[in-house]
Parts: C-alpha cells; sequence; structure tokens
C-alpha cells in the first residue's frame, strides 16, 4: 500500500465510485483523511460508500451524477467547490463497456459507451482542469485500459474510447508543459482486464458469458496505482506484468501483438466461454448488482483465470 499520509484534508473528487477502482480507492484514502466527493449513477449504493469512508473519520458527500451527461459533471464539480472550497484530484473512473461483434451490438450501446468512458473522461477533465489552472495547482488522474494501447476485437468502442483517454490526456500534458504550468499533473492509469464487477456491468451479445481477457488482476494494484498517484504523479501507469510486457513489445511488433491478442480474446469469448443470452447490462442505466470493489472471479467456481 502507497503511503497516503499526504492525502489529509486534500479535496479528492472520484467518478465511477459505487464499485470497483472507484469503491476500492474511496475506502483507501478514507482513513488518510482525504475529503470525498463521491459520484456514480446508483445514489443509494454511493450513499453506502460514503458512510463507510466517514465511519474512518473523514468528510464524504455523495453526488449522484452519470458523467455521460456534460451538465451533471459540472454540477459534480460545483458540489465539490461548494462544500470543501476548492479540488485537489479528480480521479475519472467511471466506464462501462459493450461486448461484442461489432454489428451484433446495438450503436446505441456502442454510443453510451463512448459518452461514458471518453466523453466523461473529458467533461470531467474540462471541469478538473479549469479549477486547477486557476489554482494553480492540482492532479487529474484518468482510468483508461492497456486496450488504450493495444486493440482486442469484440471491444470496439470500448477500445476507441481507451485510445481517446490515453490521447486526451497525453495532449493536456503536452499543454501543460508548454504553458510552464509544473504544478498541474495529468495520470493516465493503464489496468489489465481486472477482477472488478466491469464483466457483471458490460452489454454482452457474443452469446457467451462475458469472459476477460487473461491473465486476470486483483483489483488492489490499480488502487494503489491510482493512490500512489495523488501524490507521487507519473504521466502513464501501466498495471501488470504482462500488460507492461505486451505494451513494450506492441512498440516494437505491433502486427504481432494484436494478432496473439485477436486469438486469445477470441478463443476465451467464443470458444471457451459458456452459452449466455444476450443482456444490456449497466451501460444503458444502472443496475443493482456488482457494487464490489472485487468481483469473485480469481477464486470459487468455474475456470481459473490468474495474474502474472
Amino acid at each position: 500500500m502507497p503511503a497516503i499520509n499526504d492525502l489529509r484534508d486534500k479535496v479528492v473528487v472520484i467518478t465511477g465510485a459505487s464499485s470497483g477502482f472507484g469503491k476500492g480507492t474511496s475506502l483507501a484514502v478514507a482513513p488518510a483523511g482525504a475529503r470525498l466527493v463521491l459520484a456514480a449513477r446508483r445514489q443509494e449504493v454511493l450513499d453506502t460508500v460514503a458512510r463507510e469512508c466517514e465511519s474512518v473519520g473523514t468528510q464524504a458527500i455523495s453526488v449522484c451524477t452519470d458523467v455521460a451527461e456534460r451538465s451533471q459533471v459540472e454540477k459534480l464539480a460545483e458540489a465539490a467547490i461548494d462544500q470543501f472550497g476548492r479540488i485537489d484530484i479528480w480521479v475519472n473512473d467511471a466506464g462501462v463497456g459493450a461486448l461484442g461483434r461489432f454489428n451484433d451490438v446495438p450503436l446505441e450501446d456502442h454510443v453510451k459507451v463512448i459518452e461514458t468512458d471518453l466523453l466523461g473522461v473529458l467533461f470531467g477533465s474540462y471541469y478538473a482542469l479549469a479549477h486547477f489552472r486557476n489554482r494553480g495547482t492540482g492532479t487529474l488522474i484518468n482510468v483508461a485500459s492497456v486496450l488504450g494501447k493495444i486493440p482486442a476485437p469484440y471491444y470496439a468502442s470500448y477500445t476507441a474510447a481507451k485510445y481517446g483517454v490515453v490521447g486526451l490526456s497525453a495532449a493536456l500534458r503536452q499543454e501543460l508543459r508548454q504553458e510552464g504550468i509544473d504544478q498541474v499533473h495529468v495520470c493516465t492509469v493503464l489496468p489489465m482486464s481486472t477482477d472488478t464487477p466491469f464483466f457483471d456491468h458490460a452489454s454482452n451479445y457474443t452469446g457467451h458469458e462475458a469472459t476477460p481477457i487473461p491473465p486476470l488482476y486483483d483489483p488492489q494494484p490499480a488502487i494503489d496505482a491510482i493512490v500512489s498517484l495523488m501524490t507521487h504523479p507519473q504521466p502513464e501507469v501501466v498495471i501488470g506484468g504482462v500488460g507492461k510486457m505486451m505494451v513494450a513489445a506492441h512498440t516494437l511488433a505491433p502486427q504481432t501483438v494484436e494478432s496473439a491478442l485477436a486469438k486469445k480474446t477470441h478463443r476465451e469469448q467464443f470458444e471457451k466461454a459458456a452459452a449466455a443470452m444476450p443482456c444490456t447490462g449497466a451501460v444503458r442505466g444502472p443496475v443493482e448488482k456488482g457494487t464490489v470493489v472485487t468481483a469473485g472471479r480469481l477464486v470459487g467456481g468455474g475456470r481459473p483465470i490468474l495474474s502474472d
């Protein structure tokens, strides 16, 4: 666990805070005394997370937010400033996915993935950076994916969105460097497949159970990376040894790596996964299931998918 002593009284906005990385990060920084502004679409679940954070002695507010809606993200920023007077750190974590052959996935789902995973990050980045520029300090952390560096079939809109997040973050860093602003930081986190409720929330039109591309990682390393970036910013952090190797190899032999990943993805999702009916998941609207940090795929029933 990274050192978090420097987070006392820091005001931290976290989107996607009702489960997965967002919830895990919220619970990780609460004991350090960070003051939290938690955002997600599920108000009751969000309220529960806020109470868990407050139980260790910090302050936390919950703001029901669909990051795909610009006005709601603007209100999220306003709520943080109204409550705490400023924002020190903004984490763009909210995300959804749509699995299936491109034309088998309804266009509505593709659009919603782009709106949530890319426009949601753009909106959050816009309001956070405007505030940081005015203050002369702040840290923006955008959660992307290794699929933002290396494409995978059957994740078309998700891959497009994550490529956009990686590019957006890099462009923002360039702007800040050109302007000589060295106390405002933009960080990008690139996890591999992780044992969060992502696959419980994804819409799925493959005809098979939603199956992560192995290896599957425990969420804690990604949570630790997000927390570490709050006090020790870096431009990009790839999570997992396999992810680091794949990104490095892709720069040298992109076609080889992409071909191997395509074959692995097809094998796991279409040849090995059990049959299942199509589902819309949480793409078009929130669902009740999937309120945990760790979804339990690394342990328990089914074929084990292990981290490296």
